[in-house]
């Protein structure tokens, strides 16, 4: 019985180191981690992600992108920034996100944080701020973000394979995002993300030909809708940069992408699977009818999301390891 008993001790002395090794994840970040060590830090960051936004309206759908990137593999660490080297190919390299870009608006936001305050904001935390900026600078909310996060030093291809595909089925998302703490909740608030941006012909070619053994579209796509998709994406597609925008106003953060969406106009598979479910099909016609609701749940969801937290360092160098 003595010994059942040290057993059982043991194993709630376990779950409480756990737990509070869980606290100190959550408290490590807070909305006031720089004011006293680099209290110019947010408006420092905006001002580089402005002036690259008036050189080309397509950094702000870019950024937001690669937070989502950095945090659905190994949390949010900066891991998705780290070049690839001799011995081991990086994240960046993998194939979800050969077509990521504007990693040089990092880079500047780094260096000049770097000269206002010398080896105190991760690169992370760069990232993130960054990606609230997209937003707001495109017409969305803006909200305060947790900062103190920590660089990672592991970055590999390999591990792209976690990211969620636009091919995706609702059970496969569901599963993708529960296993990073997040709910369909959050998956359908951060689907709108897709407000933003553009998609190649190789990630929705799956709907737009050779669907079925009966039928070569998807049927849930809208008719005309499909024919100006097959259009720009022909079965034999070689021009390398065609594609579609993800909603009608793909530089302005706006929720079109639900309305749209209700409509049979959404891109990807991975989209239209949020309309096959009673609560994310009530949740997508509730952020249709309302760009106030899906701001709210966004921004709950997206600071939720950018506290998965992961790295060990504050990098030099956003490109390598210290």
């Amino acid at each position: 019985m003595a010994a059942k008993s040290t057993t059982f001790f043991s194993f709630l002395f376990s779950l409480i180191l756990l737990g509070v090794a869980n606290l100190n994840l959550i408290l490590a970040l807070s909305s006031n981690y720089y004011d006293q060590t680099c209290p110019n830090v947010e408006s420092t960051i905006t001002s580089v992600v402005k002036k690259a936004m008036l050189n080309d309206r397509t950094v702000p759908a870019a950024l937001l992108r690669m937070h989502f990137h950095d945090c659905f593999i190994r949390g949010c660490d900066g891991s998705v920034l780290l070049n690839s080297t001799g011995k081991n190919k990086a994240e960046k390299d993998g194939p979800p996100n050969i077509s990521l870009h504007a990693f040089y608006v990092i880079d500047n936001a780094k260096k000049a944080v770097e000269a206002l305050c010398p080896k105190t904001v991760s690169c992370a935390d760069i990232l993130a701020l960054a990606a609230r900026d997209a937003v707001t600078l495109s017409g969305g909310p803006t909200w305060d973000v947790p900062k103190g996060r920590k660089d990672g030093r592991v970055s590999k291809a390999t591990e792209t394979r976690q990211l969620p595909a636009p091919t995706f089925n609702i059970s496969q998302l569901q599963q993708n995002f529960a296993q990073r703490g997040l709910s369909m909740d959050d998956l359908v608030a951060l689907s709108g993300g897709h407000t933003l941006g553009f998609a190649h012909c190789s990630s929705f070619q799956n709907r737009i030909h050779n669907f079925a053994s009966k039928q070569s579209v998807d049927p849930t796509l809208q008719s005309s809708f499909a024919a100006s998709l097959k259009s720009v994406c022909p079965a034999q597609n070689t021009p390398k940069n065609a594609g579609a925008n993800l909603d009608s106003t793909p530089t302005t953060f706006d929720n079109r992408y639900y309305k749209l969406l209700v409509q049979g106009k959404s891109i990807f598979s991975s989209d239209q699977s949020l309309v096959t479910t009673a609560n994310t099909k009530t949740l997508v016609s509730k952020f249709a009818n309302s760009k106030q609701e899906f701001e709210k749940a966004f921004v709950k969801s997206m600071i939720k999301m950018s506290s998965i937290s992961g790295g060990q360092e504050v990098r030099l160098d956003c490109r390598v390891v210290n």
